[in-house]
């Protein structure tokens, strides 16, 4: 067991799977190393207090080696586990050393023996750390017995049972923290394996969904193009002077009416198809329903599930809205009220829905713990259905309409959000689009709404 902390490149050593690591063993715990610091600082002390209390004459040399003793332990375990191989094993002498000495001096020197073998075994590699607890309880067992009249088996089944705990331990306690750092692998391994699958099957969604968004666009909206283009270039001839005169001269008008009348029909229907597309698109929440009734009803049920009273504020009247910014405001709102409702710890929160002559605001403010919003902002909880990236999500639905997203924030002063949107000049009723039931003598450029 190591008694010094691991320094961060010695862990990143140890993590690296390109190099070998110096010992047999991944870092110790805290309470371990304090743990093996108090048990030599405990025996120390026991030598000590006996070679006085037993009146020893050579008690002032075994208090001087004590001292050593604990000095070199205590400088060593401060750079020994960041050290190399041939640093700690000269520490490693040098303390054996020393100990040498006050075992000749002491025989409860014999005790430390086993705070040594757990060192050697953790700090020199496999081969090498055995031999170095061999030698070690060999001269535990000599030492031992020159403090004695006779030598008895006894003498040398402490120092070796005491050795054999010792490799039991730390050979264990290796192989669990193997079993963990793999399992630690494993999890990170399969974690990014998850990752990864979750977005290969987004990526073959999004590809799905334009494929099928294609095929739909091909089947109605192409065909009926083309095929308003070919009735109004067969309308074109039947009223060009430079066709060849015959005998069907007469009906070329009304020829060209009914041609003209088809080409009206398709693109009739090929209005109400792009606008079913445009239904399809947008959230369930807009579906047959304006966004202040979806603000009003995302409020309610951020209320009702997470007990903060929410309110609802609609300042935009009877405005009308364009499909993809009324999308981003509630996205927003959703993302801006989860992030409320998982972090802020708040009691109240507030969303207003504002829309001017040249701009609409959504502002969604709270009264949580707030934080500093000094880069790096903090991440925003991903809200109900958006599966996006929190405050990256909301300002990337603000950037691609041309929006401003805003955070206001204070650490106990809680948190502000605010989009901003510009709204185009207003169209003159004469410029809007007709209704599919109004057939305009000539009629304007539908586009898609």
């Amino acid at each position: 067991m190591s008694p010094g902390a691991p320094s961060p490149t010695a862990s990143a050593r140890a993590d690296s799977p390109t190099s070998a690591p110096r010992r047999g063993a991944t870092s110790v715990p805290t309470s371990l190393r304090w743990g093996l610091h108090l048990l030599v600082a405990a025996l120390l002390a026991l030598a000590s207090v006996r070679s006085v209390v037993d009146g020893s004459d050579d008690w002032p040399w075994v208090l001087a080696c004590s001292a050593l003793v604990g000095a070199v332990y205590a400088v060593g375990s401060r750079w020994s586990a960041a050290a190399s191989s041939r640093g700690a094993g000269l520490w490693l002498a040098v303390l054996l050393g020393t100990w040498l000495a006050l075992l000749v001096l002491s025989p409860e020197a014999v005790y430390l023996a086993f705070p040594w073998f757990l060192l050697l075994l953790h700090l020199l590699p496999r081969p090498a750390g055995l031999v170095a607890v061999a030698l070690t309880t060999a001269a535990a067992v000599a030492g031992f017995a020159w403090h004695q009249d006779t030598f008895t088996a006894a003498m040398a089944i402490g120092p070796m049972l005491g050795a054999g705990v010792a490799i039991a331990t730390v050979y264990g306690y290796h192989a669990l923290q193997a079993e963990s750092e793999q399992r630690r692998r494993l999890i990170v391994e399969l974690d990014r394996t998850r990752a990864e699958l979750a977005a290969v099957q987004h990526r073959t969604g999004v590809l799905d969904e334009r494929e099928r968004l294609a095929r739909e666009i091909h089947d109605t909206l192409a065909q009926g193009l083309s095929s308003i283009q070919l009735l109004l270039r067969a309308a074109g001839r039947a009223l060009d002077p430079a066709r060849p005169a015959g005998p069907a001269a007469p009906l070329d008008t009304a020829r060209a009416a009914v041609l003209v009348e088809q080409a009206r029909q398709t693109a009739q229907e090929n209005l109400a198809e792009a606008r079913r597309f445009v239904r399809e698109l947008a959230p369930r929440d807009l579906e047959g329903s304006t966004l202040a009734a979806a603000l009003q009803r995302l409020c309610d049920t951020t209320a009702a599930r997470t007990g903060i009273r929410v309110s609802f504020h609609d300042e935009a009247g009877a405005a009308s809205l364009s499909t993809p910014v009324e999308v981003a405001l509630l996205r927003i709102a959703q993302t801006a009220l989860a992030n409320t409702a998982q972090h802020a710890h708040a009691s109240r929160a507030d969303v207003t829905l504002t829309v001017m002559d040249s701009a609409v605001t959504l502002d969604v403010v709270d009264d949580g713990t707030g934080f500093g919003t000094r880069p790096p902002l903090p991440e925003f909880a991903a809200g109900p259905a958006t599966g996006g990236f929190g405050l990256r999500s909301m300002q990337s639905r603000a950037a691609e309409l041309g929006g401003v997203l805003a955070v206001e924030s204070a650490p106990g002063l809680g948190t502000a959000v605010s989009a901003q949107f510009a709204r185009p000049a207003a169209t003159p009723p004469a410029e809007e689009a007709p209704d599919e039931h109004d057939v305009p003598a000539a009629p304007a450029d539908e586009g898609v709404r």
